[in-house]
């Protein structure tokens, strides 16, 4: 299988191309260039692999949640490429991204979403396919708690962005790796089994995982966290 995919949900932006069991993959820093940038590393990474996008089976992108800016763009960018090259979309958790990057089978992966908030879901990955046991959710960090029944590793960004998290949790896991952030190579292979399983869609059907309703605090919301007005 030949799959395109981005991942744009946080400041670390990646695009990869997997072509059966090979994967090539591209890093693009700073939200600020990713717009500016994601459109020249895709072109380039498919012209240097002599991979036309009309025969690739798919394109796939880390839906979320993550930073709204990075979510359209990668959305956006799936959906006119597949339309341009007649192909389908699979959107991709960026958390089960994550998660399939451990190497563990109970993995709580968390990723910083700013504003004093933090994106997480649980995921149980079996065969390497990460199955959701809870979430996704976005709250304060103080309200997050491991599930019960198992003990759990630690994945993401928002352990090293909120220490006192990471060291509320850390008694209870069996590990952690706080600075993890979702990788295209593992969208893309999360998308074969998605395809597998009949996650292919027509491109104006695919949509980002937003999970957080709002963009900004109120005055009074960064007061309460600790903020300036």
């Amino acid at each position: 299988m030949k799959i395109l995919a981005i991942e744009t949900s946080c400041e670390h932006a990646t695009v990869a191309l997997l072509c059966d069991e090979r994967v090539v993959e591209r890093t693009l820093d700073g939200h600020s260039t990713h717009s500016e940038r994601l459109l020249k590393t895709v072109s380039e990474l498919i012209v240097d692999n002599d991979q036309p996008l009309g025969e690739l089976d798919a394109i796939a992108f880390g839906a979320g949640p993550g930073a709204f800016t990075g979510l359209r763009l990668a959305c956006a960018v799936a959906q006119g490429l597949a339309t341009g090259a007649g192909i389908g979309v699979v959107p991709v958790s960026s958390l089960a991204a994550l998660s399939a990057m451990s190497g563990h089978e109970y993995v709580l992966a968390a990723t910083d979403a700013r504003m004093g908030e933090v994106y997480s879901a649980a995921f149980r990955v079996l065969d390497g396919f990460p199955v959701l046991i809870a979430g996704p959710d976005c709250q304060v960090p103080e309200q997050m708690q491991l599930p019960p029944g198992t003990q759990w590793y630690l994945a993401g960004s928002a352990f090293g962005a909120h220490p006192s998290l990471l060291r509320r949790l850390s008694a209870s896991s069996i590990g952690h790796d706080a600075i993890a952030v979702p990788q295209a190579s593992s969208i893309a292979r999360l998308a074969v089994r998605m395809i597998e399983d009949g996650g292919l869609l027509p491109p104006e059907q695919a949509a980002p995982l937003y999970v957080r309703n709002k963009v900004a605090l109120t005055t009074a919301e960064r007061l309460a966290r600790g903020g300036k007005a």
